[in-house]
């Protein structure tokens, strides 16, 4: 299990900050790729970033970054060149998805609300390439997020802060494909469950649990 630590990167060079501040963090998702350097508009935002690593918060101004990735320490043949459109006061992961030779870069929002008191707030994102759609399940059969596909990722949940062991099931069949013991999650914090790896094969299917970005940033 791996568990992000409440960090902010201090604002990169030259990454134009602006009162608007919008925030965003790297996810290297793509389980046969190596490590990578992301450049956006040119300047570097990540640097020998590696599968399930994710950056620190980053401070930059909304608008369109045209986003190259490249494995670590080369700046040519980039594995990945597209475009990120990042309005205002938003909060983002950024997420490289897929597999090699097809990865994408998926921004996935991380919206602030109200969080009712003395609750923690939950989601599930399918970052696995080859699993199949899934529910998250507890031990007792109460499913939490259903037929999630891959690149989706759900809306956020209250739930009572305590420790928590998940269960994550083919949706067709309802077979548990992984078993995640031992989540502690906290009171009046977000925090997205992340399913990331090959179901069956290298490296294996898990979930990554960071902490996120509304829980401690205010764009």
């Amino acid at each position: 299990m791996f568990f992000a630590q409440e960090r902010i990167y201090n604002n990169p060079p030259n990454m134009g900050i602006d009162r608007e501040r919008t925030y965003i963090r790297v996810f290297h998702a793509v389980p046969n790729a190596p490590a990578v350097d992301v450049y956006a508009n040119g300047m570097p935002i990540a640097r020998n970033l590696s599968y399930r690593g994710f950056t620190e918060y980053m401070n930059i101004a909304p608008g369109t970054y045209n986003i190259e990735i490249y494995p670590a320490g080369r700046r040519d043949a980039p594995v990945l060149r597209t475009t990120a459109v990042l309005p205002s006061r938003s909060i983002f992961t950024i997420a490289a998805v897929g597999q090699l030779p097809n990865i994408s870069l998926l921004p996935i929002l991380e919206p602030k609300g109200t969080i009712p008191s003395n609750m923690a707030m939950l989601r599930f994102s399918n970052l696995s390439p080859t699993a199949p759609n899934i529910n998250v399940t507890l031990p007792d059969g109460r499913t939490l997020f259903r037929d999630v596909g891959f690149s989706e990722t759900t809306d956020y949940i209250p739930v009572p802060p305590r420790v928590y062991r998940f269960h994550l099931r083919d949706s067709r069949t309802g077979q548990i494909i992984l078993d995640v013991p031992n989540i502690n999650l906290a009171p009046n914090k977000y925090y997205t469950i992340y399913a990331v790896g090959l179901p069956g094969g290298q490296p294996p299917l898990q979930v990554l649990i960071p902490l996120d970005g509304p829980t401690y940033l205010n764009p």
